[in-house]
Parts: structure tokens; C-alpha cells; sequence
């Protein structure tokens, strides 16, 4: 197909199209002629991928290629997974500047939180990743405010957390084994399911404020 079809098909403007190429995340199309070249599925797989990584993902275009080179270079579906799981952008509390003993100390104490966590559910993870260091720094902010978790609080949130992560590993299991086509699915899939078990949960808390200001019992748990 031409470049004025591949952008019908896949809804990117040819000017997209051609800066995509030039920032290497696009591979060429097959020349034709001195200006004119054809593309094919692997150009129209290529550009959704594009999109989910930086539309649904919000990636920058420098972000972007590094994910695409991995996922190129990925020779499992689990080294595609934590290529794309690393480079979408970590949520993390910027606390503001204050007392430096008093952040020392909270600091401290949300790294020690966060590490006791992951021995206690014996995460495989190393402590250069950015999860931890997202989850250290939220920590940090909560209990910059005296709002930190209760001890025990924070391993049953965690016990949850892993059972919608099997959930989502499960979903992409069922993904094709096509590096390409399971980056994009894990995009969507990463990308999206965030904002959809926030909702859940904020639908649950309502569920729950409900209940107690008519005067009945919250549900029991069902598990």
C-alpha cells in the first residue's frame, strides 16, 4: 500500500507517518521508485503500536523508540511484558521542600517500609526499579502528612494488588506471540487497566459510604 493508504488504514497522518520514520520508529517502506515506496501489515502493526505507546501509554518519542527496540530484541513474552511495564511512566509524589532531618527521616522509614513489603511477599524484584522507587516516594509523602498505613494495612492493599496482576498476566497470555502484537496488547492492557481498577475501587468505596450512612452493615468479604 502507499503511505496515503497506510495512514486511511491506521487513521496517522502522513506527516506523522514520515516524522515517525525519521525518528527511527518506523522502518522504511519498500522503495518503488525514487519517491514513492509500499508498505505493508508489519508498517500498520508498527503504527498502532506507535499510538498505544504514546497516546494510551504517554510516552515521549525518545521513550517510545527505546520501548520499540526492546520489544524488537525480546526473545519471551515476559521480557516484552517488563519492557513495556518499564517504560510506562511511574506515578510518584513530589513531596515539597521542608524541614531536611525530618524528610531524612520519612525517607528512611518509606524505604524500610517498602523493603519489609517486598520480603514479605516475596516480590522478585531489584531495588533499582522504578515501581519500588515510585512506591518508596508515595510512601514517603504519606507519611510526610501522618497518613502512613497501619502496620499489616499495607500487605493486605499488597495481596489485592497481586491478585489483579495475575488477572493481567492472565490476560496476556492469551496475546498473540508476536513481539509487536503483545507490546501493543500489554500497551493497552497496562495502560488502561490502571484508571479501570481505580474506578472499581472508587465505585466499591461509594458502594460502601452508602451503606453505612443508610445505617447497614458494609458486605461481609466474600473470599
Amino acid at each position: 500500500m502507499k503511505i496515503s493508504e497506510l495512514s486511511r488504514t491506521t487513521g496517522v497522518p502522513v506527516a506523522s507517518i514520515k516524522y515517525f520514520r525519521r525518528q527511527g520508529l518506523l522502518p522504511a517502506g519498500k522503495a518503488t521508485a525514487a519517491t514513492l515506496a509500499e508498505y505493508g501489515q508489519e508498517h500498520v502493526q508498527r503504527l498502532r503500536l506507535i499510538k498505544a505507546l504514546t497516546t494510551l501509554g504517554g510516552l515521549s518519542i525518545a521513550a517510545a523508540r527505546e520501548v520499540l527496540t526492546a520489544v524488537d530484541q525480546a526473545h519471551s513474552t515476559e521480557s516484552a511484558l517488563g519492557a513495556v511495564s518499564y517504560a510506562l511512566p511511574v506515578p510518584v509524589a513530589e513531596s515539597p521542600v521542608g524541614d531536611a532531618d525530618r524528610e531524612a527521616e520519612t525517607g528512611s522509614a518509606a524505604e524500610a517500609e517498602v523493603e519489609a513489603l517486598i520480603a514479605a511477599m516475596d516480590w522478585q524484584m531489584p531495588g533499582t526499579s522504578p515501581h519500588v522507587q515510585g512506591l518508596t516516594a508515595a510512601l514517603r509523602e504519606l507519611k510526610r502528612l501522618d497518613a502512613d498505613y497501619r502496620p499489616g494495612e499495607l500487605v493486605a492493599y499488597a495481596e489485592l494488588a497481586r491478585s489483579a496482576a495475575r488477572l493481567d498476566l492472565d490476560r496476556a497470555a492469551t496475546f498473540d506471540d508476536d513481539p509487536v502484537s503483545l507490546a501493543e496488547q500489554a500497551v493497552i492492557v497496562f495502560a488502561l487497566s490502571a484508571p479501570v481498577l481505580e474506578l472499581l475501587r472508587r465505585l466499591a468505596q461509594e458502594d460502601q459510604v452508602r451503606r453505612r450512612i443508610a445505617g447497614g452493615k458494609p458486605e461481609p468479604d466474600t473470599e
